[in-house]
């Protein structure tokens, strides 16, 4: 019993060192990578945007925005357009978030991403 829980505190703490020290980053890159292509950016550019977006914002920053951005009750689940995405813009509290994600859409978009 003694060995699992050792073995099970060596795993969090290595999860949690791979977190900090970036190895994660390919994970955390393709779910951003993955949320931006279902709500309606193209392949190329959310490949480009999700690499700066996990560069910029921390992993927790990352989720709130997921969570704001996210569909509410009558709202499109997908594909929605520019009017649709500055009402959502509006509901995240995290100034920064909002930056990185619209200059890396900006950016990519003109191709200096």
């Amino acid at each position: 019993m003694k060995k699992l829980v050792l073995s099970l505190l060596l795993l969090v703490a290595l999860a949690g060192g791979a977190l900090l020290t970036g190895l994660a980053d390919p994970v955390l890159e393709w779910r951003v990578k993955t949320a931006l292509v279902h709500a309606g950016v193209g392949e190329r550019r959310a490949e480009c945007m999700a690499g700066r977006m996990v560069a910029r914002l921390t992993p927790l920053q990352l989720w709130q925005l997921r969570q704001a951005m996210a569909p509410r009750a009558g709202e499109p689940g997908e594909g929605y357009g520019l009017g649709e995405l500055v009402k959502r813009l509006r509901r995240v509290e995290d100034g920064e978030a909002v930056a990185v994600l619209t200059t890396s859409a900006g950016l990519c978009a003109i191709g200096l991403g």
